[in-house]
């Protein structure tokens, strides 16, 4: 992207204006969406707005309203920033949207996005009672969106929100203390299980790692800037997911649900274990890839489970 003449910015004065000219320089520059925005429009609009200190969901109103030069030359840089760097444009913000609540990320973590926001909105029915979650096991928690989801949605619940990576742990940390719940959301270093306190969880729920390493080497630059350790699980992308469905039976209790995102690798886990009933849950707002199974059904096919590990 070339730094745009004074003619053309002398020509672009309101919101509106910098918002279409960014998403013509998006397609032009042919950069990929996939962290929270789906079309350059939708991209345009979230950097020129943050930039701005402006609401996403800013009336109509004032979108003839016009830029003063300051104003100008801040959301073209970002713009311009966006198209050289190819990183996700929460990294150039520091702010994600999951589940209506922002979060801190940069790159020591994913930037959020995954469908499951819409399934704690809606509190897991109705395959969860609500007044019976009082213990709620977040694996993989990255920026801890989804504990710190939980803990909104569950204010009288207790959750556990683990990672192995010190790096994306630290930026959790920044998240609690800016949702102030620390309380409610306690945050463990741990490989999976291997260094959890003893309990049982009515609900664990993860958005690990399921990549398999080809098709991770094939993915667009944006993606290549997040952490590999928060995509890669090995040659099939079920490495980790294989050691939560194994793992988890001595975890949940007697009424509780296991869900994990799967993403990609839905069809490859469903070829694995063709005889396990993965309920594949559908969201409103798009996104698939996500399993929920009861604890009857993990105790059920553990043997599976573990001879597939193993």
């Amino acid at each position: 992207m070339n730094a745009p003449s004074s003619e053309v910015l002398s020509s672009l004065t309101t919101l509106r204006d910098y918002i279409r000219w960014g998403a013509s320089q998006f397609t032009e520059a042919h950069i990929n969406f996939g962290h929270g925005t789906a079309t350059a429009l939708d991209e345009a609009a979230a950097l020129v707005l943050h930039t701005l200190h402006l609401p996403y969901n800013l009336s109509e109103f004032y979108c003839q309203a016009a830029l003063t030069p300051e104003e100008r030359q801040a959301v073209v840089s970002i713009l311009e920033k966006r198209i050289k760097e190819r990183k996700p444009a929460a990294y150039l913000t520091h702010e994600a949207i999951f589940a209506g609540l922002s979060f801190y990320v940069d790159e020591r973590v994913l930037v959020p996005r995954s469908p499951i926001a819409e399934l704690i909105e809606q509190r897991f029915a109705p395959w969860a009672e609500e007044e019976q979650v009082g213990r709620i096991l977040d694996l993989c928690t990255g920026s801890a969106c989804i504990a710190i989801a939980c803990a909104y949605a569950f204010p009288d619940a207790v959750v556990d929100a683990v990672d192995v990576s010190a790096d994306a742990l630290t930026v959790a940390e920044i998240n609690v203390d800016k949702h102030q719940l620390r309380d409610e959301v306690m945050l463990y270093r741990s490989d999976l299980f291997d260094d959890l306190p003893d309990g049982q969880y009515d609900v664990i729920i993860s958005n690990p790692p399921y990549v398999c390493l080809e098709e991770w080497r094939q993915l667009p630059a944006e993606f290549h800037a997040e952490p590999e350790i928060g995509f890669v699980a090995g040659t099939t992308g079920l490495d980790i997911v294989l050691r939560i469905l194994t793992e988890s039976k001595d975890y949940l209790t007697p009424q509780g649900i296991l869900v994990v995102e799967v993403g990609s690798s839905a069809e490859t886990l469903q070829q694995a274990f063709p005889t396990v009933p993965f309920y594949w849950l559908a969201f409103e707002r798009g996104g698939d890839g996500v399993f929920l199974l009861t604890a009857e059904q993990v105790n059920d096919y553990h043997e599976q489970f573990a001879s597939a590990l193993n």
